[in-house]
């Protein structure tokens, strides 16, 4: 067990687990073999990009519930030859035959504001959106990496023939989403055989999708978008009332996007921006909380737990009102992020009582995106990694395609069902996401990087690991671990491990507060000494997270000496 950690007047908590350190890289995932995988790229003299490839394709296999090719997400990458921040959006688009009023929504008010009559946005083949994942992939190993696509899959490959033992995290999982996943032939051949939930320690074997994955070895992204896979997908969907094509695949473009930047006490921060709000969010949380005392108020105080509560509400306020897909949709991105909105909006917290928050007019202010995976990659060259990818709920629509063993997304459920918004349905739009892969830099280097699952809940919760370290001296470790709190305006969440006298604080202030088992999922990250030259990397409690290092290297030239010679 890692050191306790004391808040002021707070709440303590001691880590649960340990972190990695090393010379050479270091790959934080949340599957100790997606973990492997990575550092197996980079012992053959792979790069941060070979690594996050290898560990999203194994992850695909051995964390399914949160990830796959059929799939969406962001990558964050820091590149140390140039020193640019790339960002790649490939987030999931509505199919072409989509319409604003598709679904019938059962509520105009949270927390049923998303939910759907027979629950067609999340259940089934109408859930699904156009995917983005595996077209990112293999762009990125093409464009950045150094081993090749054939060589970043082979790890996954392994995994899906001889199979991987179930850990007690993803066979709880297929236990809670079993009554939906019976409901499609080939989802219940692979999770649930015999008809129940396999036990902790069985071996998974997904020899359909192995074959999948040979597909994509030998012809890349094509095998799904222009290909056998994606042929056998719209077959598949035309024969059980869904509404994505040959067409809507071939059309899918992945899109590299400027990241968003904004400052905190001296760091840099290099996050994503819409199509997924968690970017803004946090540079606009972080200005706001710039105004206070945070470390003087301490870890886990009523009165820290409050501030980050408000902040969270005002962004939550401009989020529904503003964001949604940049190409649908204006959105004053400058404004949002701004020092000047933020010293606006901060006049509206009041430290000592809750209150509720409407959308501001960050306009006035400018020139002119919950079951997901997250991992984060480094390497010695200094290249850096923060990659966040899902189907979106667990089994995301819980469909296994036939003769395929993939698993599609329920992305739809992320629009707002009402038509007239920004986030609402509209053919070849992307839904708006709440993704969050950082990249924090230090005199122009980077100093840390993170990101998590967790839906909504995600921009929030890394905003909080952000100050844990800048604010509060925590460790990396600490940081991914410490109790966590979350609201969107109603319900404060706060984790177990935010102490009793706390809760009652924060109770007495007018919040609505309940205790929850998490917030949000698994973060991991690493962070840079740059002192050492050494790489923290760190996963926490909530999923089956595993940082991985490696060191040591290639022999010291010059050592060939007579001895050896014949």
């Amino acid at each position: 067990m890692a050191k306790s950690w004391q808040g002021k007047a707070g709440s303590a908590f001691r880590a649960y687990k340990k972190e990695v350190v090393a010379s050479r890289g270091v790959v934080a995932s949340n599957h100790p073999m997606a973990s492997a995988a990575g550092i197996e790229m980079l012992a053959m003299g792979g790069n941060a990009i070979d690594a996050a490839v290898a560990a999203a394709f194994a992850l695909t296999v051995v964390e399914p519930m949160m990830v796959g090719i059929f799939g969406a997400g962001f990558v964050n990458f820091y590149n140390a030859e140039t020193g640019d921040v790339i960002n790649i959006d490939n987030y999931a688009v509505a199919p072409g035959a989509a319409t604003p009023d598709m679904y019938e929504p059962i509520s105009d008010s949270w927390p049923d504001y998303l939910e759907t009559v027979d629950k067609k946005n999340r259940v089934g083949y109408l859930s699904v959106g156009v995917p983005g994942s595996l077209k990112c992939w293999c762009y990125i190993e093409e464009g950045y990496g150094k081993l090749g696509l054939e060589a970043a899959i082979q790890p996954a490959i392994r995994y899906t023939e001889g199979g991987f033992p179930a850990s007690q995290y993803l066979v709880d999982i297929i236990a809670d989403c079993r009554g939906a996943l019976r409901r499609f032939p080939a989802s219940l051949e692979v999770f649930l055989p015999g008809g129940a939930p396999p036990k902790a320690g069985q071996l998974i074997v997904q020899k359909d999708y192995a074959h999948t994955l040979r597909l994509i070895a030998r012809h890349g992204s094509d095998a799904l978008y222009n290909g056998e896979i994606g042929d056998i997908v719209a077959s598949n969907m035309e024969a059980n009332g869904g509404i994505i094509t040959r067409d809507d695949l071939r059309s899918y473009q992945i899109k590299e996007r400027e990241p968003i930047r904004g400052t905190y006490r001296g760091y840099e921060i290099a996050s994503v921006g819409p199509t997924s709000a968690g970017g803004v969010c946090i540079i606009q949380m972080l200005n706001l909380l710039e105004g206070f005392d945070v470390a003087g108020l301490g870890f886990g105080t009523a009165a820290s737990v409050h501030l980050i509560a408000e902040v969270m509400k005002i962004a939550f306020a401009d989020r529904f009102k503003y964001m949604g897909d940049p190409d649908f949709t204006d959105i004053p991105i400058s404004g949002l992020v701004s020092k000047e909105y933020a010293a606006l909006r901060r006049q509206e917290i009041d430290m000592k009582h809750a209150r509720g928050y409407h959308a501001g007019k960050p306009q006035a202010y400018s020139g002119e995106s919950k079951n997901t995976t997250h991992l984060t990659v480094a390497d010695e060259a200094g290249n850096v990694v923060a990659m966040t990818q899902t189907i979106h709920e667990a089994f995301g629509s819980k469909v296994v395609v036939p003769g395929t063993g993939m698993l599609l997304n329920d992305t739809m459920y992320i629009f707002d069902p009402h038509p007239g918004h920004a986030n609402s349905i509209a053919p070849g739009k992307r839904m708006l996401s709440s993704m969050s892969p950082t990249i924090v830099m230090k005199d122009g280097r980077p100093f840390m990087a993170l990101g998590t699952p967790g839906g909504t809940r995600i921009f929030g919760s890394v905003l909080q690991a952000i100050v844990n370290v800048i604010d509060h001296g925590m460790a990396l470790q600490e940081a991914v671990e410490a109790p966590r709190a979350w609201t969107q305006g109603d319900t404060l969440s706060v984790e177990e491990g935010i102490a009793p006298a706390v809760r009652e604080g924060l109770a007495a202030m007018g919040h609505r507060v309940e205790a929850v088992p998490k917030v949000a999922g698994g973060m991991n990250g690493v962070m840079f000494d740059q002192a050492t030259g050494l790489i923290h990397g760190a996963a926490c409690w909530r999923a089956d997270g595993s940082p991985a290092g490696i060191s040591g290297g290639p022999a010291r030239p010059g050592l060939l000496d007579d001895v050896y010679r014949i």
